[in-house]
């Protein structure tokens, strides 16, 4: 137990890496929590600071929740030998439970981070990587949905909560219509991760039905003074 606790608590705290706050400090000299949304997100930091840094911020999120899920629950698995013992549920496989447990944990620790004061994002680049290390082929359909709406539209938020909506309607295509296997755990699992994530981007969906959610930079400008005052004037 003590074994899977430590685990779990390595996972909180790589999730908890403040990646858009380093991004921030680095590439502007700002705190991305008094800018924009005020968010310390990947969507904040493409919309105060430009694709650049808000490339590098998704990819460092994405990594934290793919780490957490693919290479700590493995190692994990060998190290302690959680295959021997129950420390699944019932009808669960020792190391999938770990595997989403532990991208869980990375997800919540980028959502309330201890190296943060607990004011983090909204999990959807860190989840994205979590269940990229659970089954990819889905996650892959739902990244590429938001690639496509973020570059038509502009919107990250747009592109996050469609791309996380449909990412266990992918599971069921692939499941019932594909008869690709896919244990109906993991889309229980997905939906409920789908719904927290879904629910933690509210206030951005409620300024994209009132017309005044902020849009990115285009992929060739670069942010400026202005941009930063205009993003601050938002918050």
């Amino acid at each position: 137990m003590l074994s899977l606790l430590l685990v779990l608590a390595i996972s909180y705290l790589l999730g908890s890496i403040p990646s858009s706050l380093w991004v921030g400090k680095l590439y502007k000299g700002i705190d991305i929590r008094e800018h924009g949304s005020g968010n310390a997100g990947t969507t904040n930091t493409f919309r105060v600071l430009g694709w650049k840094a808000g490339a590098v911020v998704f990819a460092l999120d994405f990594l934290k929740g793919f780490v957490a899920s693919f290479w700590v629950s493995n190692q994990a698995f060998e190290l302690f030998s959680f295959g021997s013992g129950p420390i699944a549920p019932p009808g669960w496989e020792a190391d999938a439970f770990l595997m989403i447990t532990c991208g869980l944990m990375a997800v919540v620790g980028h959502m309330f981070p201890v190296l943060a004061n607990f004011k983090g994002g909204k999990g959807a680049a860190t989840a994205c990587g979590m269940l990229f290390g659970i089954e990819p082929i889905s996650i892959s359909i739902s990244f590429l949905i938001f690639i496509i709406i973020t570059l038509s539209t502009r919107y990250v938020s747009l592109a996050s909560v469609t791309a996380t909506f449909f990412y266990p309607v992918n599971l069921l295509i692939l499941r019932y219509l594909l008869d690709y296997f896919v244990d109906g755990s993991i889309i229980v699992f997905a939906a409920i991760v789908a719904t927290g994530i879904i629910y933690k981007h509210k206030s951005n969906i409620k300024r994209l039905l009132n017309g005044t959610e902020s849009k990115i930079s285009p992929p060739k400008s670069k942010p400026g003074e202005e941009e930063l005052a205009k993003a601050g004037a938002e918050a």
